[in-house]
């Protein structure tokens, strides 16, 4: 069973946990840590013998083309992460549209590499904008990963589909949500990220087993290269849960990061969606 593996490729101060702590008008203005952090990464990588996608931010890939460049060389996907994180629900078709066009195009331009894959900004493809998935389909997109199907007070589509699916009938384009686990009747958070990074290892490694062997689908996991960077700034304004959810564990995540390569077999996201096509069932929601 492959899973795929994906990194969220942003800065530390273009997260969603202080948007209303950092304006966008002040990200020139703070020290880049991206491309250290991803060449660590790279390195784990490269010992682990894996391959993943990159979704990266198109604001990142204009000012960092040698970083893009590494990546693509290396032999990973590079995949679209929207613009500068703006949130899908806070924009409509159009913006949305200009917002993918002007990121593929310096994406592309910096990796030298086509970009068909897509991941929405803090998960934020949902019952809000079904128009999203016509969107990335007009603009050639083959597969998104955009939708968190659970419940969270900052994203999710808790009535989505757990595994791949067609949200329209008349294109080929491929969601694949990032991963849950169920317990109790509940879906649980298991495809990374901050809970990767807060709960024990354990959790995860039981979460991904029983995606894998219990419902015998692959696991979709994500990560953004600041979560290995337990040196960046602090940024003591922000509200004490984004600075939970940000901080905790950075220490630790590159230790548990290796572990998990090491005890599932991982790849990059675009072979991930070759497998699942055919699997993907046609996108039904209850009333």
């Amino acid at each position: 069973m492959i899973n795929g593996l994906s990194v969220d490729v942003e800065e530390w101060f273009q997260v969603g946990a202080f948007e209303r702590t950092i304006a966008r008008s002040e990200w020139d203005g703070h020290a880049s840590r991206v491309e250290r952090n991803c060449d660590l990464i790279l390195g784990l990588f490269d010992d682990a013998g894996v391959k993943a996608t990159f979704f990266t931010l198109g604001w990142v890939a204009e000012r960092h083309p040698a970083m893009m460049r590494r990546i693509a060389d290396a032999g990973h996907e590079i995949a679209s992460h929207g613009w500068d994180h703006a949130r899908v629900f806070t924009l409509g078709a159009e913006a949305f549209a200009a917002d993918l066009k002007r990121a593929r195009e310096a994406i592309e331009q910096a990796s030298g590499q086509a970009a068909t894959g897509y991941r929405a900004p803090s998960f934020s493809i949902d019952q809000r904008t079904p128009w999203a998935f016509e969107v990335l389909a007009e603009q050639g997109y083959t597969y998104s990963s955009s939708v968190a199907p659970i419940a969270h007070d900052h994203y999710g589509w808790r009535a989505a589909p757990r595994f791949a699916f067609q949200p329209m009938t008349d294109s080929d384009l491929i969601e694949v949500p990032v991963t849950t686990a169920e317990f109790a009747g509940r879906r649980l958070a298991a495809g990374g990220g901050g809970f990767f990074r807060v709960l024990p290892y354990a959790f995860s490694r039981w979460a991904i087993r029983q995606v894998n062997e219990r419902d015998r689908r692959p696991a979709v996991f994500y990560f953004h290269p600041w979560e290995v960077d337990p040196d960046q700034p602090r940024m003591k304004n922000a509200p004490f849960k984004s600075q939970f959810r940000h901080y905790t564990n950075l220490d630790v995540m590159a230790a548990k990061l290796r572990q998990l390569l090491g005890d599932f077999v991982w790849g990059r996201m675009d072979a991930l969606v070759a497998g699942e096509a055919s699997r993907a069932a046609p996108l039904r929601l209850a009333a």
